[in-house]
């Protein structure tokens, strides 16, 4: 706030002798001041109350309540206490003086008055007010712009060229963990910065000397020592010459942000890769089911021939499972793998695991369990869930060539809001959280970012496929969990597993099934690629079943309208051009809606084959004879029996 020093302001005369007042108005008048009088104390009160002067001239002696009492209840007053009091008196002693100032008054004239000094005392009492009350203002201004830059969450730091902090806000307190008196005086690159950020710290430096400023990204640690990222803007402060005197820099913590993003990013780039291996797998697929069926079927068909023929089929045969079982592991990355669904009591899966790290491990790899009493039961697969331990606590082994210390942990959790915020595929509710540690090489940042991607692998040729991980993240993530990793070089690796529970306890069965031949039953077997058609045709006829075979989703219907009434089951490739799968059974449906059907898939059961009735049950390629027949002797078997 502006304020004209030289205006002229409000002046009350106090005093009881009428002629005294009658000089002084016509000399302030005159002056260019609005003048207002008094001819005794309680009136002066009441009228400086009422509408407080500039400044009061107050005489000593009256009647009544004298000078003296009259400005002590004037400085009493809240409305009136910072109104300058000039006594007048025609006293001189030291003692009155004394007494005038000690109750509030800035000064004394003595009567006889001199009018120069009448105006210049006044004046000068008035600049001084004024003063006074800017010099309040602009503090006042101070204070609450302190006090919003205490408010924001941001933290807000003042340092001068050499680095030393002379302002440090609540915000950055708050974000530092360092108390404004303790960060004050210290140099700010001891506080807040590791020793790697010294390059990128000149370049800033520099930039700040070109162009008076600088914004971006900086990694900042707490001092906790934890690591922070934080959106930074450095403004050059200059005096009044153009000269550089200080740096403001004001930070925004982003690191959750980073977080959300890198998961996002990462998400983004493992669902593309997924999408890729799963299109991938399901060509291979088609190629490894003739080759293994035919190898079989070559066996069965040629049981005299020498024993290098029988050696090199059984060769073809080993091959082509090792392959399906590759594709498999892709396909568990890729979409998850649907095993059979049953409620699972996890501690029961540790004990397993206990067994075979005490039994198989080197002795120098210490083994620490807790496994806290009463785990919550999770809806899964348990074959499954075994081979996730299983990889992770054989990872840990091979992290830890020299010996070191294999960690399990597992305890129910809630994953509240806030926490499912911060993980992509995490959602609210009760949880099982399973940790896996170690002590061994760890890893860097750069490699923990890519170890789900498939065929990724750090360890030496012939000594990982690199589906292991990218596998368990496809497990886990079909039972509806996500997997956090944290990792330190030469400090150890640790993951965490969370998976949905349930407050239920596991129940075991087995299904036992019997293999039966056929009585000969014509199937429609429905498929694009011809050598499947040709494989399939043969097993199921050498089983005793009859065959009708097409080649795509037009040709199944043609067949499928003039069989009708023979056909027992339609066995259904579900990824087909031109009419796929979905569209063929659609097309079935309305010719026969009694119609059976056995879907069949390189790639794993998706939700939209739970909206088919007719599907029966569903087989993966590339199948083996044994679960092959088995799945149809079981559907003949059970409609034989109804």
């Amino acid at each position: 706030m502006n304020i004209d020093l030289n205006k002229k302001g409000v002046i009350l005369i106090v005093d009881d002798i009428p002629s005294n007042l009658e000089i002084l108005f016509d000399l302030l008048a005159d002056a260019g001041f609005t003048v207002l009088i008094a001819e005794d104390g309680e009136s002066a009160i009441a009228r400086a109350e009422y509408a407080p002067p500039d400044l009061i001239l107050l005489d000593v002696l009256m009647p009544e309540i004298d000078g003296f009492e009259t400005c002590r209840r004037l400085k009493a007053n809240e409305r009136t206490k910072d109104i300058p009091i000039i006594f007048m008196t025609a006293l001189a002693e030291t003692v009155d003086k004394v007494k005038g100032l000690s109750l509030g008054a800035v000064d004394y004239i003595t009567k006889p008055l001199q009018h120069e000094e009448v105006l210049a005392r006044i004046e000068l009492h008035l600049k001084l007010r004024n003063l006074t009350k800017t010099l309040q203002e602009q503090n006042l201004q101070i204070k609450e712009q302190a006090a919003l830059l205490d408010i924001t969450t941001d933290a807000i730091v003042v340092q001068d060229l050499d680095n030393q902090i002379y302002f440090w806000n609540k915000g950055a307190e708050s974000l530092y963990g360092w108390k404004s008196q303790e960060a004050v005086g210290k140099k700010v690159n001891q506080l807040v910065y590791r020793a790697e950020t010294t390059s990128q710290l000149q370049n800033i430096y520099k930039s700040l000397a070109e162009n008076g400023s600088w914004q971006g990204e900086l990694q900042q640690v707490t001092k906790q020592g934890q690591g922070i990222i934080v959106a930074s803007r450095w403004t050059l402060m200059r005096d009044q010459d153009g000269k550089p005197k200080s740096i403001l820099t004001v930070n925004t913590d982003i690191t959750e942000k980073k977080q959300l993003e890198n998961q996002f990013l990462r998400a983004q780039r493992l669902e593309s890769i997924g999408t890729l291996a799963g299109g991938i797998a399901h060509d291979l697929n088609n190629i490894l089911t003739p080759i293994l069926t035919a190898a079989q079927l070559l066996q069965l068909k040629l049981p005299n021939t020498d024993e290098r023929t029988q050696q090199m089929m059984r060769t073809i045969e080993a091959n082509a499972k090792r392959g399906a079982a590759l594709v498999k592991q892709v396909l568990q990355f890729a979409r998850g793998v649907e095993g059979k669904r049953m409620i699972v009591q996890v501690g029961h899966l540790f004990s397993e695991i206990k067994q075979i790290v005490e039994e198989t491990f080197p002795k120098s790899i210490e083994l620490f369990t807790d496994i806290k009493p009463e785990l919550w039961a999770v809806i899964g697969d348990a074959t499954h869930l075994h081979q996730v331990l299983m990889n992770l606590v054989v990872n840990a082994r091979d992290a830890m060539p020299n010996g070191g210390t294999l960690s399990i942990y597992a305890e129910n959790i809630y994953i509240d809001e806030h926490y499912a915020r911060m993980n992509l595929d995490a959602s609210v509710g009760p949880h099982i959280q399973i940790t896996i540690a170690d002590t061994g090489v760890g890893m860097p940042p750069e490699i923990v970012d890519r170890i789900f991607e498939p065929f990724f692998t750090t360890k030496e040729v012939g000594k990982g496929t690199g589906l292991g991980l990218s596998t368990v993240r496809g497990i886990i993530k079909s039972h509806g969990g996500f997997v956090n990793v944290h990792s330190k070089v030469g400090k150890g690796t640790e993951f965490k597993i969370f998976l949905p529970a349930v407050e239920a306890t596991a129940t075991l069965f087995r299904e036992d099934l019997e293999i039966f031949k056929g009585n000969g039953e014509l199937i429609l077997v429905v498929d694009d690629e011809a050598r499947i058609l040709e494989t399939t045709k043969i097993s199921l006829e050498t089983y005793n079943y009859k065959v009708l075979t097409a080649s795509d989703g037009i040709e199944a219907i043609a067949l499928y309208a003039q069989y009708l009434d023979e056909i027992s089951v339609v066995l259904v490739d579900m990824m087909m051009p031109s009419m796929d799968g979905a569209t063929t059974i659609r097309a079935l449906q309305k010719i026969n809606g009694l119609v059976k059907i056995i879907a069949v898939s390189g790639l794993a059961p998706s939700d939209k084959l739970a909206g088919f009735a007719a599907i029966k049950s569903f087989i993966a390629k590339p199948y083996t004879l044994k679960n092959y027949y088995k799945i149809y002797t079981t559907f003949f078997v059970r409609n034989r029996k109804a």
